[in-house]
């Protein structure tokens, strides 16, 4: 969940359609519109005479036959993931028996979380035939992809890195319409930080996300992220200051007014996740209670 940015027209992004975006670079978007994908999971494919395919997306026959016609017969290198939830990696399995690619990227993961889901669950299913470490690579004729480990959303989540034409495959670690979704125990306010200042320590040029239309300014709109994470912890240190040891569902109330209350589950787990972060900073405690303390 996140501050949607001005929405694009979903007409302009027809599912099952292979649309290039580069000389080496096109996506197929797959029919999975929803609350937390957006208009769908953008599945990319890079190379011209071999491909890899970045997040394969839902296991759904609509979508697997369109990504069959988008390889057109093509070798396929690799099959490469972000991370596991059930609306990026579940046809990684199926598209390698298709096409006898090995599934690569990153670790399997599963969890079941206690709270309410403001994002997909994740692919219990998903067997990598390798796991990359941060800078390993995946080559191709005329591409190179590297992953980037960037924890945070998921603890598995990395990126990759198309060297030739200085492009990132973020996933959702950074998208293209929406802040993305940090949910504990998983999801870890720190680590997405940290993750966060390391993208920006880069030169990419442009960000192909897994949800949302392409960045062309990606490091501006990760300083912008940073920033409205940096807000949010303000309110909630002003919160507890001025009102003492609280619970969250106090905090989300007057931080999200406006928010769909339906939402206000999710917005805790947001708030939780930088709550965390304050305790590990010593900026905030928790009380056993539910209640939490400024430190």
């Amino acid at each position: 969940m996140g501050e949607m940015a001005t929405p694009y027209d979903p007409a302009d992004l027809p599912t099952g359609v292979l649309m290039p975006l580069s000389p080496l670079v096109a996506r197929v978007l797959a029919p999975n519109p929803s609350a937390f994908t957006y208009t769908g999971t953008q599945t990319y494919v890079v190379g011209a005479k071999d491909v890899a395919v970045i997040d394969p997306g839902p296991d759904e026959a609509e979508h697997l036959a369109a990504l069959t016609a988008a390889i057109a017969g093509r070798p396929v290198v690799a099959i490469l993931c972000t991370h596991t939830h059930r609306d990026h990696s579940p046809a990684a399995r199926p598209l390698s028996e298709m096409t006898g690619a090995p599934v690569i990227g990153c670790a399997a993961l599963t969890l079941d979380d206690d709270g309410p889901r403001s994002d997909a669950a994740f692919d219990a299913a998903y067997r990598p035939d390798r796991v990359l470490a941060d800078g390993e690579q995946v080559a191709g004729d005329g591409w190179t992809l590297e992953a980037v480990a960037t924890p945070g959303h998921t603890s598995n989540h990395i990126c990759f890195a198309l060297a030739q034409e200085k492009a990132l495959f973020t996933g959702d670690h950074v998208m293209g319409w929406s802040t993305s979704v940090i949910s504990p125990p998983d999801g870890d306010m720190s680590a997405y930080m940290r993750s966060m200042q390391r993208l920006l320590e880069r030169d990419d040029s442009v960000y192909y996300p897994a949800h949302g239309e392409p960045v062309e300014n990606p490091q501006r709109l990760v300083r912008g992220m940073m920033g409205h994470r940096k807000q949010r912890e303000g309110q909630i240190l002003r919160f507890l200051a001025r009102n003492g040891d609280s619970a969250i569902p106090d905090m989300v109330a007057e931080m999200y007014k406006g928010v769909d209350p339906r939402l206000y589950g999710a917005a805790g787990r947001s708030v939780l996740a930088h709550l965390i972060d304050l305790d590990r900073r010593g900026m905030a405690a928790p009380l056993g209670d539910g209640r939490w303390s400024a430190a």
